[in-house]
């Protein structure tokens, strides 16, 4: 047997072919990672039910306000408090609890150390981190409209005139209802990144959502500082809550939509504080050992 039938004969070594991380796969990692846990499927529940308890105690108690009053006096207070402020009246506690979903799915990583496996697979970073805020937003749009929808059915046999869905301002307060959530799980996203501590971060996150707001309310409402005002007026919650405003005023805050702070142009100054915390996050999450 010559040398040449000897390596003719030996099997040809086969090189695999290379696997290609794609985003498509990044992303579609991150939707089953969050589904895998128990607290996604628990906190999307309880959004939906607090946004239907809310939204139904609204209607039953303000059908018990109208159940006596003319046709009159019944339309004078649905333009007080509108049929669609009601149906989205629990948008306040979902954004709480849509919050505390933001801010685990990165820290709850960096607790049990699973974020080394993940940018071991995504040694760039960023294609994991941007796929873990489109799932959440994209998951937190839809939860809430869904509880947006619900809310909507069972409010329509106690709300004095149901909610016209060919009028643009309610279409605009029923979507801005989960376009408001999912972009505060985004903003929650960011500070969680920021921070990697689950107890920090969602003590920032109610801080910023609930207890700075009524501090300057309080201040504000006892002083005329311009600044403080202006500081208060341009809060994320504050301002983004702009979108849920209809004849200029949100009458689950009282909120109201001051000069040059449309519905839209409230919603951006929410997406402007978004992005900002999103891309120091992404600039930290860059350069800092996991």
């Amino acid at each position: 047997m010559t040398a040449a039938t000897v390596s003719a004969a030996r099997p040809t070594a086969q090189r695999a072919p290379s696997a290609r991380l794609t985003f498509g796969g990044v992303l579609k990692s991150e939707w089953i990672k969050l589904w895998t846990l128990r607290s996604t499927v628990w906190t999307l529940s309880i959004t939906v039910v607090v946004m239907v308890g809310i939204a139904l105690m609204f209607g039953f108690f303000m059908n018990l306000a109208t159940e006596n009053l003319s046709a009159e006096e019944a339309a004078a207070t649905s333009a007080i408090l509108p049929s669609a402020a009601v149906v989205v009246s629990g948008y306040q506690m979902a954004q709480l609890v849509v919050g505390v979903l933001g801010v685990l799915i990165i820290t709850g990583e960096y607790s049990t150390g699973m974020i080394r496996s993940t940018f071991s697979a995504v040694p760039r970073r960023l294609p994991a981190f941007f796929a873990k805020l489109i799932v959440l937003f994209s998951i937190s749009f839809v939860v809430t409209l869904v509880g947006v929808a619900l809310s909507y059915l069972v409010t329509i046999p106690f709300v004095p005139q149901a909610v016209d869905l060919a009028d643009g301002d309610s279409i605009r307060v029923l979507v801005g209802a989960a376009l408001y959530v999912a972009t505060i799980a985004a903003l929650s996203l960011g500070i969680g990144t920021l921070l990697r501590s689950t107890a920090g971060s969602i003590f920032t996150v109610m801080g910023l959502l609930l207890v700075v707001p009524n501090i300057l309310a309080i201040v504000t409402a006892f002083s005329d500082n311009v600044v403080i005002e202006a500081i208060y007026k341009y809060l994320p919650s504050l301002a983004g809550q702009q979108l849920m405003a209809m004849g200029g005023i949100d009458p689950m805050t009282g909120a109201m939509a001051t000069d040059g702070l449309s519905p839209w142009g409230g919603y951006g100054v929410l997406v402007a504080w978004t992005v900002a915390v999103l891309l120091a996050a992404a600039v930290v999450l860059k350069r800092r050992d996991a």
